[in-house]
């Protein structure tokens, strides 16, 4: 019986509910830091992700209604398979999640599989190594506006991409021994010109396939975009308040405290955890404090490239949110943005003297 009571106490809905409880007291004692907590969140969604990631939204919607996807997917066959263990289509989520950043790999990836074109294992593994940040972020954000200089950003570039590739081709291999069956490597005689007319042909396919009309596709398109974007938003406010909360209570300092303390144990710089926690939960914050970390320049790169990795939580709660009505589960990602996080941050002091 008080084994019982304790799993309910203790049960993970609980501890939200406490958590939520005391997050709503700490608004009514802290009304001031909160709103100003909101008002930065507010503005980091308008002047920065919003302009960035609504077109991006829009097209990848009218590009899946035109069929233009299908196309690319037939085009990419040769590589995907083989290398990723995933169909072809799957590599239009590969260079919109590298091109346009998070979480635009979670939401075309969700896309292709309510469209029955990958599985939900698929989109896991997909949405893993494709969640990245845009290289406009990574270069004029953190790069150059952060640590003023343009030789890391080629060295994030490198080390932060080239991880989530050496990811997904693990990925693969692993796919191939636990399922040798599915996704056969592609014979030699699909390399012939008719490549180019077969895509053609998926993309008319999808096409006709498509009810609605250019304008309302268009629409729609735009509904859809606009509906995303204002879940992203609500998120990047509501941890922008939770990160001031934990400020304002000096519970962020004792955290940091503490971590300090265990870094020290294992050989690492104290410095190191302020800029580490502020990581876990916002990408943007995270890579301005480790360029600011009272570290040496390698330190405070690997910890910006672990922020980058990572991506927050702020981005996870997006990711979550973007699946929350597929059978696409969300702890794969945790578990593999950590993995890249690590691994990226590993490469980057073997890579440092080659670029620095």
């Amino acid at each position: 019986m008080i084994l019982l009571l304790l799993r309910r106490v203790f049960h993970p809905y609980s501890l939200l509910a406490y958590a939520s409880f005391i997050a709503l007291v700490l608004i009514c004692i802290y009304p001031k830091e909160t709103i100003h907590a909101g008002l930065r969140g507010v503005y980091i969604w308008w002047e920065v992700l919003f302009p960035s990631l609504f077109p991006f939204f829009v097209l990848s919607e009218l590009l899946l209604g035109f069929g233009i996807v299908h196309f690319i997917g037939k085009l990419l066959d040769f590589l995907m398979k083989p290398v990723f263990r995933l169909p072809g289509i799957a590599g239009f989520v590969l260079t919109m999640g590298f091109i346009s950043g998070y979480p635009v790999a979670a939401r075309l990836s969700a896309k292709l599989y309510e469209q029955n074109h990958i599985t939900a294992k698929e989109a896991e593994r997909l949405i893993g190594f494709t969640t990245t940040s845009d290289p406009i972020f990574l270069i004029g954000a953190v790069s150059i506006g952060f640590f003023h200089s343009y030789d890391l950003a080629i060295l994030f570039a490198v080390v932060h991409y080239g991880t989530a590739l050496l990811i997904g081709i693990t990925l693969g291999i692993h796919n191939r021994i636990t399922s040798p069956d599915k996704h056969m490597l592609i014979k030699a005689s699909t390399y012939k010109p008719s490549l180019f007319q077969a895509a053609i042909r998926a993309m008319v396919e999808a096409r006709e396939g498509e009810t609605r009309s250019a304008s309302r596709l268009f629409i729609d398109a735009i509904f859809i975009a606009t509906k995303l974007m204002i879940i992203v938003g609500g998120l990047v406010v509501f941890f922008s308040v939770i990160l001031q909360l934990l400020t304002s209570t000096q519970l962020l300092d004792f955290i940091i405290s503490l971590l300090n303390l265990i870094l020290y144990n294992i050989g690492l710089p104290e410095g190191f955890s302020q800029a580490i926690i502020p990581s876990l939960f916002e990408v943007t914050l995270g890579a301005k404090e480790a360029s600011i970390a009272p570290l040496a320049t390698i330190h405070q790169a690997a910890i910006a490239v672990w922020a980058l990795s990572f991506a927050g939580f702020s981005v996870h709660a997006q990711i979550a949110s973007l699946l929350s009505h597929t059978p696409i589960r969300y702890l794969p990602f945790l578990k593999i943005r950590i993995v890249h996080a690590c691994i990226a941050s590993l490469i980057l002091y073997i890579v440092w003297p080659l670029f620095m």
